[in-house]
């Protein structure tokens, strides 16, 4: 490869640059569900690098009012809990693989509380935690005010988020979505 070959990186932004509007929009709400991140991003295509593309999805989550939020979090499912068949899911929640049953369920219990206190899930960038560490994190969250709760999750969707972009923005949409 010469030093003017575009790097694996750039091929796949340049990829998702490339897409018409709508397969745009599919790979985007993948990444987040809110349907007014996804037309922030596209809004603002082509993207020079994966930087331009995290930092506009920053900007993003940021702007998402409570409904975007929830409309964000209804597609995330609970920790120890990934969406069957989800790779993305399984690979980002790979912390609770492991973990016995018992932690099993005192995660369970532990996110249904959460689940009751604020209305919805639990949410953690999982990436890199362990299963232990996730527990200990809902269970110190779990004092939280609302308000401070919704500081906290909005911060963790855009870890989520930056992670789940710079991975487009590395190997680009699926050749499935480039045909849509």
């Amino acid at each position: 490869m010469t030093a003017s070959s575009p790097t694996p990186a750039s091929r796949g932004l340049a990829r998702f640059n490339a897409l018409d509007e709508a397969a745009a929009r599919a790979v985007l709400n993948e990444i987040c569900a809110a349907p007014s991140w996804a037309s922030y991003l596209v809004a603002r295509r082509p993207y020079a690098d994966a930087e331009a593309l995290c930092a506009a999805g920053d900007a993003a989550t940021a702007a998402l009012t409570a409904d975007g939020l929830a409309e964000a979090m209804a597609a995330h499912p609970p920790i120890g809990r990934p969406k069957p068949g989800d790779p993305v899911s399984a690979r980002e929640q790979r912390g609770m693989a492991g973990a016995d049953e018992a932690l099993r369920a005192e995660m369970l219990e532990l996110n249904l509380a959460y689940q009751e206190r604020f209305g919805q899930v639990f949410l953690i960038c999982a990436t890199g935690l362990t299963a232990e560490e996730m527990r200990d994190a809902v269970r110190d969250r779990l004092g939280n005010t609302p308000e401070r709760e919704a500081e906290i999750v909005r911060g963790e969707l855009g870890r989520i988020n930056r992670i789940r972009l710079a991975r487009l923005a590395e190997a680009g949409p699926s050749e499935e979505d480039a045909r849509r």
